[in-house]
């Protein structure tokens, strides 16, 4: 059976970008080469196809995802044909998959909102694009979770092809986050400081090396864990100043960091809770708190003291609508990521640390990606 699929077509009334590609119903978990682009033959015409993880209906993932077949619609004249090279498992694609994101595709869908690409051929009226060059997705919602894509020239942007494969395929949402709260809220200077939560995280990672590149002193705040002094080594090792552990923010001992470290202007919070709240009482007068993420669960609550006598602010950030904001003009993004290329060729932004895993894998990466104290991401190779 054929259904058709709309892969980017967003239940967002200020978004729809349509993009349809074929699904074939049976599932093609276990062909032999995931890499491999199938052709099969219908009406007399050869149709090419190509392997994608999809999913029907919103639940759990490891229920719900199946490594398929998909037709390739045919290269349009601003279209570009592009071979996945590899894509991570992200929380926001989990989150999707949930159906708990604040924006989901309508169904089916097909996995995956980063990645790194190659280009294999490009339209006759395509410009900024030749075959060999890297892209990534300008936006969330290409579906980079399949071996191959026909995709339009607008819906990527080309990264230098000497960015290491596991630093391209990890550069468009974590390090863009950490780059984009970093110069968008407070000015910060050599010597100034930022703290942060969630401090091993992907962002947190980004936040550690863009911050040492510009001279930044970052307090880094993880949860207590058996291996806890290893992690702390290895973060120092990436460049964060100082890392304590949770219970630290709430002890008198505190205020012995801040004799030898600035009060931070800035406060970055991927957790929420409690974790937040303890991260606004160090803010100094008139800092900012800004929110990327709330793996607690739990609501920021904010204490009525820091509002009048702190005058803290208290902000969100979403690189998703930062770059929808920035999309009629590509030149932030395109200044960013230039930005960010020099960072990594020049050894001073790495990827995080990283599993891959073959496509036809992915039932075991993402039940990894799913427990909690996830060392490493995930990221399927097609």
């Amino acid at each position: 059976m054929w259904l058709p699929l709309q892969a980017v077509c967003w239940r967002s009334k200020t978004f729809c970008r349509r993009s349809f590609v074929v699904v074939r119903h049976k599932c093609s978990r276990h062909r032999a080469n995931a890499s491999v682009c199938l052709y099969t033959q219908s009406a007399g015409l050869a149709t090419q196809t190509c392997k994608a993880l999809l999913y029907r209906k919103h639940g759990d993932p490891s229920q719900v995802v199946q490594l398929e077949d998909i037709d390739l619609p045919p290269l349009g004249s601003n279209d570009v044909l592009v071979k996945i090279l590899a894509a991570p498992i992200n929380p926001s694609d989990i989150n999707m998959i949930q159906g708990t994101y604040a924006i989901l595709p309508d169904l089916p869908a097909i996995g995956g909102n980063e990645g790194v690409a190659q280009v294999s051929e490009v339209g006759s009226q395509v410009k900024s694009l030749k075959a060999g060059d890297w892209v990534i997705p300008r936006d969330a919602g290409l579906g980079m979770w399949r071996t191959e894509a026909v995709l339009a020239e607008d819906d990527v942007i080309s990264l230098p092809s000497n960015v290491p494969l596991l630093s391209a395929a990890t550069l468009g949402v974590n390090p863009c986050t950490a780059f984009r709260m970093l110069s968008d809220f407070e000015d910060l200077r050599p010597g100034d400081s930022v703290i942060q939560n969630a401090a091993n995280s992907g962002v947190g990672q980004a936040v550690i090396q863009i911050a040492a590149a510009r001279g930044i002193n970052t307090i880094n705040v993880i949860r207590d864990r058996p291996e806890f002094t290893q992690l702390s080594d290895r973060l120092k090792a990436m460049g964060a100043t100082h890392v304590i552990k949770e219970e630290a923010l709430r002890r008198p001992e505190i205020k012995e960091l801040f004799k030898i470290c600035p009060k931070p202007k800035l406060a970055l919070n991927g957790v929420g809770g409690k974790s937040a709240t303890e991260l606004l009482r160090h803010l100094k007068l008139g800092g900012s708190m800004v929110t990327y993420g709330g793996m607690a669960r739990q609501p920021v609550t904010v204490p009525v003291s820091a509002l009048i006598f702190k005058d803290v602010k208290v902000r969100g950030f979403w690189v998703t609508q930062w770059k929808r904001d920035h999309s009629k003009d590509g030149s932030a993004f395109r200044a960013m990521l230039d930005e960010l290329c020099s960072l990594i060729q020049h050894g001073k932004l790495t990827a995080p640390a990283c599993t891959e895993v073959n496509l036809q894998d992915y039932s075991s990466a993402l039940n990894t990606a799913m427990q909690p104290f996830t060392s490493a991401k995930q990221v399927l190779i097609m």
